[in-house]
């Protein structure tokens, strides 16, 4: 075998290798889950940041809103002065103005960052869900790997006693059975032949000569019993 191919074999090998990792169930729901919580990783951060903001938002329009009602407060305090007569009019509508116009202006940007709060925690809210959702389908796939990881192993039992089954030549073995009750039958026919051979060994005159003396024997023996009680012998 050249050496183009057996690295050809020894790649074709590696990519069959390279396909049914990638084909693995469990392999593959385990880089789902590792990426799925990935993604959590990151939506949690981006939540938090959103989140964040918001807090910030919402907090300066906040102060925002009690600088404006400050202003207001001061606005009118220095028209008390001017009324009491402890401020010069002019000078104290200048002032007045000056803080109705920061007034104004905080007011506006409380009600600015107002809006800018409700948009990122709308956005809060929408990552809220995403991360929620993520969650539960991590958690969905963790559970179902479980139940793979245990189907597998099942799977993998039944299939490795299935092959273990499969391994047995039942042809063979019955076929050998087949062998053994073949020659236990031979062997008990040719028992049966040696028994009638050595029966047919024996002659006529053996045969004539053993019924005879197993006569004699009987009619001797009847006898000797006939005698015997009639001489009152017991």
């Amino acid at each position: 075998m050249s050496i183009f191919k057996r690295i050809f074999r020894v790649g074709k090998a590696h990519a069959h290798s390279v396909v049914d990792k990638m084909e693995d169930p469990i392999k593959l729901t385990e880089q789902g889950i590792r990426d799925l919580k990935k993604d959590l990783q990151g939506a949690m951060t981006s939540l938090a940041e959103v989140k964040g903001i918001a807090i910030r938002t919402r907090r300066d329009a906040g102060n925002k809103k009690k600088l404006a009602a400050d202003y207001e407060r001061k606005a009118m305090l220095l028209l008390q002065k001017m009324q009491k007569g402890e401020m010069d009019a002019a000078d104290a509508e200048r002032l007045a103005t000056d803080a109705l116009s920061k007034k104004e202006s905080d007011a506006t940007e409380a009600l600015r960052l107002s809006q800018e709060a409700d948009h990122h925690e709308k956005m809060a809210a929408d990552l809220q869900a995403n991360v929620n959702k993520i969650k539960s389908t991590v958690s969905t796939y963790e559970n179902d790997l479980v139940t793979l990881k245990a189907r597998a192993r099942t799977a993998a039992s039944t299939k490795k006693i299935n092959q273990q089954i499969a391994k047995v030549d039942s042809s063979g073995t019955i076929s050998m059975l087949e062998k053994m009750k073949a020659k236990v039958e031979d062997d008990e026919a040719l028992a049966i032949a040696y028994g009638e051979m050595a029966s047919a060994d024996k002659t006529i005159d053996d045969e004539i000569n053993a019924a005879l003396t197993g006569g004699e024997t009987t009619t001797a023996s009847t006898g000797l019993l006939e005698l015997k009680k009639k001489m009152g012998i017991e």
